[in-house]
């Protein structure tokens, strides 16, 4: 290790990269210091069903050593796995905003919800194969029991935390209560200072909807930044600007004469969407359209929504607020369920926005074999999630175990993204100048963290000053010389953190075997494929055998 222990705490101070290393999700670091440790977020990691499995297994540390969680805002990624780690011993507080607090409410009950249908479902699978059970993640009482965990800071002034440890929270311009976090850590060195901490969390762009632009202190030891647009440039998108953009794909969809089908994160964007398709109604720029927001989560975070509407900007365009009559709620599966039977001349928004979970899977399987139905993406997909597959053009998928044909129209629009783009990150990181030790890029794929690594040494960032941790690396943290860190049991291969896994690659597989048997126009043909396939499995099981015996 790299220091040495006094009573249970580190001599120093380390930074450990549980989370959103090189990959986007999962956004977990634990500080160690000497008078204990914390957390800065805990998120569920989302993607390629390999990094997914992450969330099953256990943490990297012991949650009951852990003294209290910080948390930048409500987004899955970053607070979804809170209940989890409370579940395995962790009793401390949570602190966070009141509208991060507000958000969890309903978001960590539904996460849980999701867990319960989702492992009864493979269960019921698991049955059938002869494949022993597997528990949740963790269960919505799980998660309500978490919720009195929850101690809500305000946004002004530092507060105190723990011994040696304080935060100030400053606008991040993401979400509802999403914060940017000054943390200041005392070290055990009399006459050292203490170590100033700036965590971004998700940055967002100049001109969002709802929010200011964000802020930042200046002045830092160190920087945690997001990079998740480090490689990407967009135009400049006011409100009218965005509604134009978004007019104009409706208008396609319904043109085409099927349904509009939008993948939504249930949180800002879907309340975004619902203000600007409130807009346009009201303004006749679109024909009265029945719009069905079908998530139960979606429809209670627009009600928190309300209730801070007093805080946000841009609300007033519209009379109806969120409550346009062309808008209908979905609640119930039943209800869900009934959108079947709607074949045209609708927009459905549903969860989830990568379209890896919840009613939207379903909707896609019902709509997507339609020539006529249209997709439209409006927010970051993960290496490996369907939403990605999408986006790269993918002719058919596998969903639910069968085989669906894409033939509906697929379109894209960042104009609603929640993430500053590169010259808004380097923008950002610039205003917290001086950096003294060190920034570290989190929060990213390897693109984007590379893209922005050059763009922040041509802004006078020093080359030898920036990191990109891997998963599960230690840094132990100096106010002077080069930073000591190593990785510490790694829980998964850098390659398999983003991009397809293996289960992409089995899914591409047996969607082009069947296409190539179909091709086949007769018994002897099919079979003289499946003979040759057979053949490379024995010899890969003869290969395998002689390995066992070396």
């Amino acid at each position: 290790m790299f220091s040495a222990r006094v009573g249970g705490s580190v001599m120093t101070v380390r930074l450990k990269f549980h989370g959103a290393a090189r990959t986007v999700t999962g956004s977990c670091y634990l500080v160690e210091h000497p008078g204990g440790r914390f957390l800065v977020d805990c998120g569920l990691f989302q993607g390629n069903k390999t990094i997914r499995e992450l969330n099953y297994g256990g943490f990297p540390f012991d949650p009951n050593v852990i003294d209290f969680v910080i948390l930048t805002h409500a987004h899955i990624d970053h607070s979804g796995l809170v209940p989890k780690l409370s579940r395995h011993g962790f009793t401390g507080p949570v602190f966070t905003t009141e509208g991060t607090a507000d958000l969890l409410t309903f978001m960590w009950p539904d996460s849980g919800y999701i867990q319960e249908v989702e492992v009864e479902r493979l269960n019921r699978r698991n049955a059938s194969r002869g494949l022993p059970a597997v528990q949740p993640i963790y269960t919505k009482l799980d998660a309500e029991k978490t919720l009195e965990q929850i101690r809500p800071l305000p946004m002004d002034g530092w507060c105190d935390l723990a011994e040696g440890v304080r935060v100030r929270f400053w606008n991040a311009g993401h979400i509802l209560g999403a914060v940017s976090l000054e943390l200041e850590v005392a070290t055990d060195g009399r006459n050292t200072a203490p170590f100033r901490i700036v965590f971004s969390g998700d940055i967002g762009p100049e001109g969002k909807a709802f929010h200011p632009d964000p802020e930042g202190p200046g002045g830092t030891d160190f920087l945690v930044v997001e990079s998740t647009y480090g490689s990407r440039e967009r135009e400049d998108r006011s409100p009218a600007a965005r509604r134009t953009i978004l007019l104009r794909e409706v208008r396609k969809a319904l043109k085409a004469g099927g349904n509009l089908l939008i993948p939504v994160f249930a949180v800002e964007r879907t309340q975004e969407l619902l203000h600007d398709l409130g807009v346009l109604l009201e303004r006749g720029d679109l024909p009265p359209t029945p719009v069905f927001l079908d998530s139960p989560l979606a429809t209670k975070t627009t009600e928190v929504f309300e209730r801070h509407a007093g805080s946000l900007e841009d609300v007033n365009d519209t009379r109806y607020g969120f409550r346009n009559p062309n808008f209908r709620y979905v609640e119930s599966v039943e209800e869900s369920k009934g959108l079947n039977k709607v074949t045209s001349g609708a927009i459905i928004m549903a969860a989830s926005g990568m379209c890896d979970a919840g009613r939207i899977r379903f909707h896609l399987e019902n709509n997507l074999w339609r020539q006529q139905a249209s997709v439209l993406l409006v927010g970051y997909q993960a290496p490996g999630t369907i939403g990605d597959l999408l986006q790269r053009g993918a002719s058919s998928l596998r969903m639910f175990g069968r085989e669906v044909a894409v033939r509906a129209r697929i379109a894209t629009i960042d104009a609603y993204s929640a993430h500053a783009d590169r010259s808004g990150l380097i923008d950002w990181v610039k205003a917290r100048r001086p950096i003294r030790r060190g920034v570290f890029l989190v929060h990213g794929e390897m693109d984007s963290m590379t893209s922005l690594r050059q763009g922040l040494i041509d802004a006078g960032i020093d080359e030898g000053a920036i990191y990109v941790p891997e998963m599960d690396e230690v840094f132990k943290l100096a106010h002077r010389g080069g930073l000591r860190h190593k990785v510490e049991k790694q829980r998964i291969a850098a390659r398999e953190v983003s991009g397809e896994d293996w289960h992409n690659v089995y899914a591409a597989f047996l969607l082009d075997l069947a296409r190539r048997l179909r091709s086949r126009p007769d018994g002897a043909g099919k079979r003289a494929i499946l003979d040759a396939l057979h053949q490379t499995l024995r010899a890969e099981n003869g290969a395998a055998s002689k390995r066992r015996k070396k």
